[in-house]
């Protein structure tokens, strides 16, 4: 048995590495590349793609998963060769529905999309973009025939970031929570608005770029095994393990753009930062799923980065990179200032109790592209419109409404819903932390840490990909997602800055 599991490896190192090698031609095309490269980079990506999936789905793969499942009793069940064992059946399960050819078009497609996007948005010309999208979602439609029949046909879609949760859960969970953040909006527009215009004024960008570097490595961030480049619309990518790397972006008429960006994928990257070598060149080498991934981003951007004991340490140094734009500025105003609630027309720069509310709308233009009761013709009309019975405004252009997103061209369906989500798993989570560690708040505001990091090595970091999203978080709480934690510490957190009666 232990032959057939070292050659089971053998097998996902050499897929392992064809996808890393992937990643890096994604992070340099979003990072490096000139445009004219699109064409070629979208070859190399079909090439790439189709060697890990061949490889992947091969007989021989097969093969020795059947004869390892008939001997997996053999295992401990909490080792990581049963784990290992168990996800990459389930992996292997949903490949072989996928034909190579799907694969390589997708990916010659996908990064042909990521530069027309990039191009349009700069342009605000949605008219340059929308073929391609088109053909993004004839492919995406596509995939999820494959896995026909299905309970609803985003099921397949959520699956490649959520594994085994349902359409149907989500939307359960987001009509608990979308109601509660309504009441709490409208609550808000009734009280003195907090000031915030000393956020949007000139940042110097380099000195933007050094205090995000000096927080990021203050709360955890290894920059032996990371790095931070700029891009467009920041993101984290894995290029192998001890090879984590995010960018942000920088606006240098405000501030809260690119350090909360920052902090986001920071908190991404610790996540992988801290998986175990034991699990390079597995399956397992990896987060438990993107809602728990996007727990980790959104806790260090908002739970910990918007909170006050945070800013007791950083403000102070703040103050001194720009002296002239916040010398006369109180922390308490500093602090109620970044978090203003207010409706916005990027998702990115959100505040905490209007974010979900953006990614509730994408989710449900995403079902309305896939079922085909929206055209992608007239995605920008339906955006605004959704965006203001949502949220009460009209993008002023495209590339402030509908294209402002990198993920539709990315393919990246079904990814949206994992950011609400991540926000009431990180609150969740929140919870246990501050019980288990009662002198958090204390420790923030010295520029201590480390405990945190520690508890979240060790209840989530460590274990990878071995444990299902929800499996992962009733062994840590006690219960799967549950969105009462959440509600509870939105109401708590602006009930206080907006001395609400809730």
């Amino acid at each position: 048995m232990q032959e057939q599991l070292t050659r089971l490896k053998e097998i996902f190192a050499e897929v392992s590495d064809l996808k890393r090698a992937a990643s890096l031609l994604n992070w340099d095309q979003q990072v490096n590349m000139p445009p004219g490269g699109a064409q070629a980079r979208g070859d190399q990506l079909a090439t790439l793609s189709r060697l890990a999936h061949d490889r992947f789905t091969a007989a021989e793969t097969g093969s020795l998963l059947e004869k390892l499942n008939a001997r997996a009793g053999e295992l401990d069940p909490e080792s990581d060769d049963a784990h290992m064992l168990k996800m990459t059946t389930r992996h292997y399960a949903k490949q072989t529905r996928v034909p190579s050819t799907w694969v390589a078009e997708f990916a010659r497609v996908s990064a042909l999309s990521q530069q027309a996007w990039s191009e349009a948005k700069v342009e605000n010309n949605f008219l340059k973009f929308r073929p391609h999208l088109e053909k993004v979602v004839r492919l995406i439609r596509q995939y999820a025939d494959f896995f026909a029949p299905y309970e609803h046909i985003y099921d397949p879609l959520l699956d490649s970031f959520e594994p085994e949760v349902k359409t149907r859960e989500v939307q359960a969970i987001f009509e608990v929570v979308r109601p509660r953040q309504v009441a709490l909006i409208q609550a808000i527009r009734q009280k003195t608005q907090v000031e915030n215009a000393f956020l949007h004024q000139p940042f110097d960008e380099q000195k933007q770029w050094d205090f995000a570097v000096e927080a990021l490595t203050r709360v955890g961030y290894n920059w032996v095994n990371g790095r931070m480049d700029k891009s467009m619309h920041p993101f984290t990518t894995g290029i192998g393990h001890g090879d984590v790397r995010i960018t942000t972006r920088i606006l240098g008429e405000f501030f809260n753009a690119s350090f909360f960006a920052a902090m986001h994928e920071g908190g991404h990257a610790m996540y992988d930062q801290g998986i175990p070598q034991s699990l390079y060149h597995t399956l397992l080498d990896e987060g438990a799923s993107m809602a728990i991934h996007e727990s980790q981003s959104r806790m260090w951007e908002n739970l910990v980065g918007r909170s006050l004991p945070f800013w007791k340490f950083f403000y102070p140094q703040l103050q001194v990179y720009f002296f002239e734009q916040l010398a006369d500025i109180s922390l308490e105003d500093f602090y109620k200032g970044v978090n203003r609630v207010e409706a916005s027309a990027i998702r990115v720069e959100a505040d905490e109790a209007t974010y979900n509310l953006h990614i509730i709308l994408r989710l449900e233009l995403e079902i309305g592209l896939v079922e085909g009761s929206i055209q992608v013709q007239d995605l920008p009309e339906i955006w605004n419109e959704s965006m203001k019975a949502t949220l009460g405004i009209i993008p002023e252009n495209d590339a402030k409404g509908v294209l402002q997103d990198i993920h539709w061209s990315s393919g990246l369906f079904g990814y949206f819903p994992t950011y609400a989500l991540g926000n009431i798993i990180a609150a969740q989570l929140w919870e246990h932390i501050q019980k288990d560690i009662p002198t958090l708040d204390d420790q923030m505001a010295k520029g201590d840490f480390s405990a945190l990091l520690k508890w979240l090595r060790k209840k989530l970091h460590q274990h990878g990909a071995k444990y299902e999203p929800q499996e992962l978080l009733e062994r840590v709480t006690g219960s799967k997602i549950d969105p009462q934690p959440y509600i509870r510490y939105l109401e708590k957190k602006f009930g206080d800055i907006y001395h609400l009666s809730i």
